[in-house]
């Protein structure tokens, strides 16, 4: 055990010292990235359409090359997918992250190589384990074993030379065998595609682990813990699992989630750690203990762009590259990856909360937001002001979805609010008050729209029957993995939907 814990010390501290790099040289590091990146491929059919040869700096790669989504992109991925290859990636490319398509209703399948694999997504998730340990030099977390809640379908075959799936399910597929022989459960019931069945096998497999960490989407995490205490009649995850002490977590935001973890372990002590990690790349982690911030990783093959929010419907908005970014400013993201991705919107909103070293928080998607009347409201705002009606009613919530009420003659407009409480508040009233004035606080336009009800009425708040929004994901077949309540919707679709059912 010396002997384990010598070389794992040793390996942390190089690559803490690379991480040091990056964040005294940030646009160094991301600018020759981007230049290997457009040299690796230059003899790609995308890097002869678009001169790769003749790029020499970033405003060269600018002007020669349009920015793109999953729609312009889609026919060069369907033809990697059926096979071709030497498209946008001279490496053989066969995965395909098979994304939930929580923004079109559609899925996506996104292409991930070799370096993907290895110089991204691994390395995030050695990258988290370096820091974690670098923070609590006394921690045993390698010690023990690693749950992970992921990996909500097995891998598909697409043809002889392709496959498919969730990124957490093709991540676990090509793990080295050192980590496999660190994960629980077995690989059978880790890519179970039938929920149900597997939360219940997962739950009696795991219970008899020595677990030290946790990673997984906080929902289906919490779903499994609660299985496993109603398996072993524990009074809490402490008693089962003692040598817990890290959850790493993802994908939305935890706040509203965090007083239901503590109660589950029984009142002690687990350290939350945050990443940002998406189908398309591993973007950022939670460098600082007991932090709300994650240190954007520049070392990943990834080349970041900006595109400040209020830009983002023109048709080729600029974009900004690292050392142009301000402070508290919302901006979507645009990457170019070693996947193949160029100039890819990938749909999510950030602002930045630190530029030495540049810190993140994530604050929503280009497609998830409420701007019915003008309100511009983003998940972040929603959340926060949430968290804020919890705080103040002591109250907690299971999963929440928003949509606007649309003006009717003499009626106002107004968001409604359908929201499943894990412990309701005593007076509903006061916490639509609550929630109502943290929105006013967080957003101007809101506000602005709120004044005197002439535009928007104070929400309405409707408490759904427990299990509500389990049952309609399994309906449409969301259950597990990726997927997850859409929060804010422009329209009434997922709302009138969820309505009928209850």
């Amino acid at each position: 055990m010396e002997i384990i814990n010598s070389v794992f010390s040793w390996i942390i501290k190089q690559r803490i010292h690379q991480m040091e790099l990056f964040i005294k040289y940030p646009t160094e590091v991301q600018n020759d990235l981007l230049l290997e990146l457009i040299k690796t491929a230059k003899n790609t059919e995308w890097g002869k359409k678009y001169d790769y040869n003749n790029i020499k700096t970033y405003n060269d790669f600018k002007n020669n090359v349009p920015l793109q989504d999953y729609e312009t992109l889609k026919t060069d991925v369907l033809r990697i997918k059926d096979g071709e290859q030497n498209i946008l990636w001279p490496s053989e490319i066969k995965w395909f992250a098979k994304s939930s398509g929580t923004v079109t209703g559609k899925s996506k399948f996104i292409p991930v190589s070799k370096e993907a694999l290895i110089d991204c997504h691994y390395k995030g998730g050695k990258d988290l384990l370096s820091i974690y340990h670098n923070n609590h030099p006394e921690s045993k977390l390698i010690l023990g074993k690693v749950l992970v809640v992921g990996g909500s379908s097995q891998i598909n075959k697409l043809n002889s030379g392709s496959y498919t799936g969730d990124l957490s399910a093709i991540i676990m597929k090509n793990f080295p065998f050192w980590v496999e022989q660190r994960r629980v459960p077995n690989m059978e019931v880790a890519l179970m595609a039938e929920w149900e069945e597997k939360i219940e096998k997962m739950a009696i497999s795991t219970a008899k682990e020595d677990v030290s960490n946790i990673s997984g989407v906080p929902s289906w995490t919490l779903i499994l813990m609660q299985k496993i205490l109603e398996i072993t009649k524990a009074n809490n995850i402490s008693e089962v699992w003692p040598n817990l002490e890290m959850y790493m977590h993802g994908g939305v935001n935890f706040l509203p989630y965090k007083s239901q973890f503590n109660k589950l372990l029984g009142g002690n002590h687990l350290n939350y750690y945050e990443n940002y990690n998406a189908s398309e790349g591993f973007f950022g982690l939670q460098d600082q203990y007991n932090s709300d911030e994650m240190l954007l990783m520049l070392d990943y093959g990834i080349f970041y762009e900006f595109i400040p929010v209020e830009n983002t419907e023109e048709e080729q908005p600029d974009t900004l590259s690292l050392e142009e970014v301000k402070l508290n400013k919302n901006y979507e993201v645009v990457i170019s990856t070693n996947s193949g991705l160029w100039r890819y919107r990938v749909g999510d909103t950030i602002k930045f909360t630190s530029l030495s070293p540049f810190r993140i928080q994530v604050t929503g998607r280009t497609k998830h937001f409420i701007n019915a009347f003008g309100e511009e409201l983003i998940i972040e705002n929603a959340e926060m002001a949430l968290a804020m009606a919890c705080k103040k009613t002591e109250s907690s919530i299971r999963d929440f979805t928003v949509a606007p009420i649309y003006i009717d003659g003499k009626k106002n407009g107004r968001h409604q609010w359908l929201i499943e409480f894990e412990n309701e508040p005593i007076n509903l009233d006061y916490f639509i008050e609550i929630l109502d004035n943290g929105l006013k606080s967080l957003n101007s336009d809101y506000e602005a729209k709120r004044y005197k009800n002439l535009i928007l009425t104070i929400p309405e708040v409707i408490s759904l029957p427990e299990n509500t929004f389990y049952i309609w994901m399994k309906e449409n077949n969301k259950l597990g993995g990726q997927h997850k309540v859409p929060r804010l919707s422009n329209n009434r679709n997922i709302v009138d939907q969820i309505l009928k059912m209850v």
